[in-house]
């Protein structure tokens, strides 16, 4: 089912994009990490221009950063005040991050410098998540049980200004979660990802926080970065596209919920092995594309206002005449959709409480 996208100005299979953003969720919630490094490169493959797959993107997870993050609120596993500290380093970096993007796009290397992060970052990841994989399920194999030590010393402990935080038990200088929060923000507006793969093992193992609070931290903070990434990228550049949007977030919420109740019962060292080397193979694809791939399509398609649906002729006419109200409309909409699937995910659980109650 082709359908047109009235501000990237392209034509994609709707059907094609729901359910790649539906197996992107499934690994997202299957290993906990954020799925907007993977379904990012998807969307350039598939021939949506960088510039508006990472706006894009970045509006995606905020939707489904806010399904989770209600989800955590009404278990009570956040630590607001350490969210707030990370926060106002995400606010810094996301700034600095869409200056820097402003930048090389104004000089025309946008696409390249966003192929090239992708391509270096992928390879970091997958690499790391390999040999981690791996070394577990040789200690599996052996049987070994080694003690990790979580919260190692280093210099940004030594930091002044140390203020406690009583839901994670910890005193900590303010600088630590701030300097933290500076780099996701930075990274998330340049490549449209909520920085989770940052973010959570800085918490765990230089923070230090208890396990149980760090996912919902992590999504609370991802929440206000993609809010400031989302409305400078509709505001600065009109690349937020709605009808992109809602094909993503369907897909994603929906993927998300099955991969979190897929990873209760599923022994995942293979998986993420599997994982790691899908994360290589797209990289080096990414390399490929930017280095060596003949690029016939570096422009955007024109297309007669004539030929545009109803919705399309609204969505464009809504970014190019009022792009501060179409900012904010994205932000509360992804907002919207993502409180909507917490509660109807809770709904239907307590249904099913109710309803399906194994026998005793």
């Amino acid at each position: 089912m082709e359908v047109f996208l009235p501000i990237a100005q392209v034509h994609i299979n709707a059907i094609e994009i729901i359910l790649l953003s539906g197996i992107v969720g499934i690994l997202s919630g299957l290993f906990g990490v954020g799925g907007g490094f993977l379904m990012t490169p998807f969307l350039i493959f598939f021939g949506v221009p960088p510039v508006y797959a990472v706006a894009n993107e970045a509006n995606n997870i905020l939707a489904t950063s806010v399904s989770g993050s209600t989800t955590h609120y009404l278990k009570n596993t956040l630590d607001y005040k350490m969210g707030f500290m990370i926060v106002i380093g995400g606010a810094i970096g996301t700034l600095l991050g869409i200056y820097t993007f402003t930048y090389f796009k104004g000089i025309g290397k946008i696409d390249t410098v966003i192929s090239l992060a992708y391509m270096y970052i992928l390879a970091i990841i997958g690499t790391l998540m390999l040999v981690e994989s791996l070394g577990e399920i040789d200690k599996a194999k052996k049987n070994i049980i080694i003690k990790k030590k979580l919260h190692a010393h280093y210099w940004i402990h030594g930091l002044p200004f140390r203020m406690r935080f009583p839901k994670s038990k910890l005193y900590e200088s303010a600088f630590t979660p701030i300097i933290i929060g500076l780099l996701v923000g930075f990274i998330a507006a340049i490549m449209g990802i909520g920085g989770a793969f940052i973010l959570v093992p800085a918490m765990i193992y230089i923070i230090g926080m208890p396990t149980k609070l760090v996912p919902g931290t992590s999504l609370f903070v991802t929440i206000f970065v993609s809010v400031i990434v989302t409305f400078l990228h509709a505001f600065n550049y009109g690349s937020i596209d709605l009808v992109l949007v809602i094909m993503l977030v369907i897909g994603s919420i929906i993927g998300v919920q099955t991969g979190q109740k897929l990873g209760q019962s599923i022994d995942n060292n293979g998986l993420k092995a599997l994982l790691a080397i899908l994360l290589l193979v797209v990289g080096i694809a990414i390399a490929y594309d930017t280095f060596f791939a003949e690029h016939a399509l570096n422009g955007i398609t024109k297309v007669d206002e004539k030929d545009l649906t109803p919705l399309s002729n609204l969505v464009q006419k809504f970014s190019k005449e009022t792009p501060i109200a179409y900012g904010l409309f994205s932000i509360f909409f992804a907002v919207g959709l993502g409180v909507a699937a917490a509660f109807i995910r809770r709904f239907l659980s307590d249904l099913r409480k109710k309803y399906f109650k194994k026998p005793a």
